[in-house]
């Protein structure tokens, strides 16, 4: 079981089971009530907790820096510097960190350590392909967004390119790599940016790749800082013209300042992916029949 843990095959199970669960809702064989059924017509927003990210970061810069000003620097370097020595022998790493943190070395501090000797955990996912598409082969919003996306390609010369990508320390993929198989299943040519990026990586990624779209899933709360900073270089890097979408676990509160940031469109949990797609082909100059896309809010 650890050889097949460490060759991907429970997760890649996982996700073909996942996709192939999505294409059943999303053609109401699997009905989920208040998702393909039985919605409200009028849905109460939800009371969340607003929280100023700019704020706290800040009031954070600030301890740390206070925390720095009244250390001991000299201390604070043999402590990292033991740290370092152990993580490339065998010594007792726990120990070793609680030491440099007795001596205030910064959290950021002890992990940037221990990656001077492991090197850091880069993961990229490989989404399923041909399991969601088989679901929804008779679904006219399907053969219209496949239609659409055939479309957009002999305009292009080329398959439309989008970039899904997750920023932050979220690492809950299963949803992105759905959208990522799902589009792939249409014809759209996919790029699966790897876990934990920076928005800077995301937006160089989608750069290099010159893809003409990049899909950022939030699942974390990190939309709100980490999207329009994407947006920020991608305009800074002279291209503007990729458009930047969103998708997960954000709130409908925070889709209007989405918006003003640059944001084009946004698509939350429940959202059907033949719909999605037809939106974003629209996006890219495509002009779906109206009545094979619905709004995704």
């Amino acid at each position: 079981m650890a050889r097949a843990v460490a060759h991907g095959w429970p997760k890649a199970m996982i996700e073909e089971a996942s996709a192939a669960r999505a294409a059943r809702v999303d053609t109401g064989a699997e009905t989920v009530v208040g998702v393909n059924k039985y919605r409200l017509a009028d849905e109460q927003p939800v009371d969340i907790l607003e929280v100023d990210n700019a704020r706290v970061r800040e009031a954070q810069i600030a301890r740390i820096k206070a925390v720095k000003a009244a250390r001991d620097p000299a201390a604070v370097t043999a402590a990292l510097d033991a740290l370092r020595a152990g993580a490339r022998g065998d010594a007792n790493l726990l120990a070793l960190a609680i030491d440099a943190a007795r001596v205030r070395a910064t959290l950021g501090e002890i992990s940037a350590a221990l990656e001077d000797a492991f090197g850091r955990y880069e993961t990229t996912p490989s989404p399923v392909t041909g399991i969601y598409g088989a679901g929804l082969q008779d679904d006219p919003r399907w053969r219209s967004a496949g239609e659409g996306v055939a479309a957009v390609g002999r305009r292009l010369g080329r398959a439309p390119r989008l970039l899904v990508a997750k920023m932050g320390q979220d690492g809950h993929d299963r949803g992105a790599n759905l959208v990522a198989s799902a589009f792939t299943d249409l014809g759209f040519q996919v790029v699966s940016g790897p876990l934990f990026q920076t928005p800077k990586e995301a937006a160089d990624l989608a750069i290099a790749e010159d893809v003409d779209a990049v899909g950022a899933s939030s699942l974390a709360a990190g939309h709100k800082t980490l999207i329009p900073e994407l947006i920020g270089h991608l305009r800074a890097a002279g291209r503007s013209d990729i458009k930047v979408i969103a998708g997960g676990v954000i709130p409908a509160q925070d889709y209007e300042f989405l918006r003003a940031a640059g944001v084009q469109a946004i698509f939350g949990p429940g959202t059907n992916l033949a719909d999605a797609a037809c939106d974003v082909l629209r996006l890219l100059g495509h002009n779906s029949p109206p009545d094979t896309a619905e709004a995704a809010e």
